[in-house]
């Protein structure tokens, strides 16, 4: 083996360690340890968490509506006046 293709070799596999490392969370200090990093719960995470769970409860009531046979005629028959108001 070439001594390039030797250096060529440590230097993409210690790459690779570096990337799956970083994928799982795996952290160092500055003395070297190793630790994996646990996930930040600030306010901006928890205001995204609030915002989606507002958005799943927005999702069910409207499949709700979807799949009411009596309410879907009677909403198609509300959007329809709507449109007529709106051409006129």
């Amino acid at each position: 083996m070439n001594p390039f293709e030797m250096v060529i070799g440590i230097v993409l596999i210690v790459t690779i360690g570096s990337v799956v490392r970083a994928k799982y969370g795996v952290r160092r200090d500055h003395k070297g340890n190793e630790f994996f990093a646990a996930p930040v719960d600030n306010g901006e995470t928890k205001a995204l968490q609030a915002e989606i769970r507002a958005l799943k409860d927005r999702i069910q009531v409207l499949e709700r509506i979807a799949t009411d046979n009596n309410r879907a005629v009677t909403l198609d028959q509300e959007i329809e006046k709507l449109r007529d108001r709106s051409l006129s």
